[in-house]
């Protein structure tokens, strides 16, 4: 007999969708092929069927430039617009990583992971990609667009670092590099709001407001994971951010806006430079 359900199955993966976006190389196209295949999940178009193995690195445009952090050139005058253009230029460059961040997650590490997990890192990717289109749009506002200016490679860096251990791509990822985002976008925020730039203020907004949903996952699976292993999590993440991240974890910290997404103080302190105390 005829099973018409049959015809209705899903016959694409979300591994091969995640690979298509990794595998781009031009930036907007990447961003829209990040939300298409996030539409397709959500949709209950696609399977949670994964590569066994994956590129070291994603596609990237021929521009930016990118160059070693400490080469990269000093910002200009505060409140300039070469300054507003460069650091909306940083911003953006953040978020194009951040999406195959999330699609490098997905792919690498989905296969053994619930449901749950799989609907919270494509809503990331959603996420990620939207925010890049945000800023994208501001930058063409001010007549310049991504790739105009050289940009730094440390954010990738993580993940190469991190290929191999899951509970580590959670450390150093999410509750490190993203939490990271929680300490400093206020402070843009208020630039851009003395430079009487609200359409730049909203787009950032709407990033801060959704890397916390962003962090709060990467703490409710790695509690997750540590539980699963019988680990204690604040001793895990202190011991493979040691290992794993490069450098001292940087203060002043958003103590709120961590404390939100459920990354407790007694997380990250530690591992903060100790200044010694006044005679």
């Amino acid at each position: 007999m005829f099973n018409s359900a049959m015809t209705n199955a899903p016959t694409q993966t979300l591994g091969a969708m995640a690979a298509q976006v990794l595998g781009c190389d031009d930036a907007i196209l990447k961003a829209r092929k990040s939300r298409e295949a996030a539409s397709l999940w959500q949709a209950g178009a696609l399977v949670a069927s994964f590569p066994k193995a994956l590129p070291a690195r994603p596609g990237r445009p021929q521009k930016p430039q990118l160059l070693p952090p400490g080469e990269m050139p000093r910002r200009r005058k505060a409140g300039s617009l070469a300054t507003r253009i460069a650091l909306l230029h940083a911003v953006a460059h953040i978020e194009l990583n951040a999406i195959d961040l999330a699609w490098d997650l997905i792919a690498r590490f989905g296969a053994d992971m619930p449901r749950d997990f799989l609907d919270d890192w494509v809503g990331v990717a959603d996420d990620e990609a939207r925010h890049f289109m945000l800023i994208s749009d501001r930058l063409i506002a001010y007549g310049s667009a991504y790739g105009e200016l050289p940009a730094h490679d440390g954010l990738w860096e993580a993940a190469i670092n991190t290929a191999d251990c899951f509970e580590a791509r959670l450390a150093v990822v999410p509750l490190v590099l993203e939490a990271r985002g929680l300490d400093v976008t206020p402070s843009m925020i208020a630039r851009f709001q003395s430079m009487g730039d609200s359409e730049s203020v909203e787009a950032l907004s709407t990033i801060y407001h959704d890397e916390i949903g962003h962090v709060a996952a990467g703490a409710r699976w790695f509690h997750w994971h540590c539980e699963r292993l019988g680990l204690d999590p604040e001793k895990s993440f202190q011991s493979l951010v040691t290992r794993y991240f490069r450098g001292a974890l940087k203060p002043p910290f958003n103590v709120e806006a961590r404390s939100k997404a459920g990354l407790a103080e007694s997380f990250y302190q530690p591992l903060a430079p100790q200044t010694a105390e006044k005679p």
